[in-house]
């Protein structure tokens, strides 16, 4: 199944859903970044949340970071995503990993931490980016995220992320879904939806099983009439290239790059979110610098 994202809102406007399978693109970041079976399934459920954060914004150059520090083995989980379906992301420890629950389970929480924060940046072209932060309460990520929006934002909010890995250590299955309450909910609605939630197979579990994102929700929402307003294409994609590299070298400083040229004569540059690497010989380092002393 290709991944994607669909968006949908009932027709009366009490609870919008946002709902989407991502197993390509988190088997494509694990392939990056070889991580372990714990540290794909931390950072699937990541670019998960992350991907459909970044859909929720209006305008295509506004861009969502999303860091999970947690203080746990795996170190920060750093996603970066648009609303155009692309995103990105990296963990700090790719190889961390920890023994499995006492129901088989991968021990995302374990490997994540609980001593720290979700952090969300939204860069919408204005002066200042939005901020805003709220405490880690388990480093599942899923409950992470609703407690996010719960403190910070102030919106009721269910979310579900799943990866199932296999026993090759490739990703099998995986998606999620973020559903908001509205102003207008009745207390039947929601408890309605809360009892279904609670019975409802696991996110990962119905993705292997062939569901859409469509048919998703609708399992979640069968009693309100949907209306599907945007299904957007999603994709593991950095957007470096060798004119960023540059820049970031040129914002060393000239004595940086003297040294660098005095010291080994070229440089190296990887991109931690897609690992490709950008070589520059002494030439080239030359002439960034004459760059800089324009």
């Amino acid at each position: 199944m290709k991944d994607y994202l669909v968006r949908a809102i009932d027709k009366d406007k009490k609870v919008r859903i946002y709902a989407a399978t991502t197993t390509n693109l988190v088997d494509h970041a694990r392939k990056i970044h070889a991580t372990s079976p714990t540290a794909t399934a931390a950072l699937g459920r990541a670019l998960t949340a992350g991907v459909i954060m970044g859909a929720m914004m209006k305008n295509d150059k506004d861009l969502l970071t999303l860091k999970i520090s947690g203080g746990g083995p795996l170190g920060d989980i750093v996603i970066v995503s648009r609303n155009n379906g692309k995103v990105k992301g990296l963990v700090g420890n790719p190889l961390a990993d920890a023994p499995s629950t006492k129901e088989g389970k991968l021990n995302v929480g374990a490997v994540v931490g609980n001593d720290g924060l979700v952090t969300v940046i939204m860069d919408l072209g204005l002066k200042e980016p939005y901020v805003g932060q709220a405490n880690i309460i388990s480093g599942e990520i899923a409950e992470d995220i609703a407690n996010y929006y719960m403190n910070s934002e102030q919106v009721p909010t269910a979310v579900a992320l799943g990866v199932l890995v296999d026993k090759d250590t490739s990703v099998k299955a995986s998606g999620g879904y973020i559903l908001q309450l509205l102003p207008g909910i009745k207390d039947d609605e929601i408890e309605q939806i809360e009892n279904i939630l609670k019975n409802i197979k696991p996110i990962s579990t119905l993705i292997n099983e062939g569901n859409t994102p469509e048919e998703i929700i609708r399992k979640i929402l069968p009693e309100f009439v949907m209306e599907f307003i945007d299904k957007i294409d999603l994709e593991y994609k950095c957007d470096c290239n060798r004119e960023k590299i540059e820049s970031m070298l040129i914002s060393l400083g000239k004595k940086e790059i003297e040294d660098i040229i005095n010291e080994d004569g070229k440089a190296e540059v990887v991109c931690h979110f897609c690992n490709t690497k950008y070589n520059f010989d002494k030439s080239e380092l030359e002439k960034i610098l004459l760059t800089i002393d324009k």
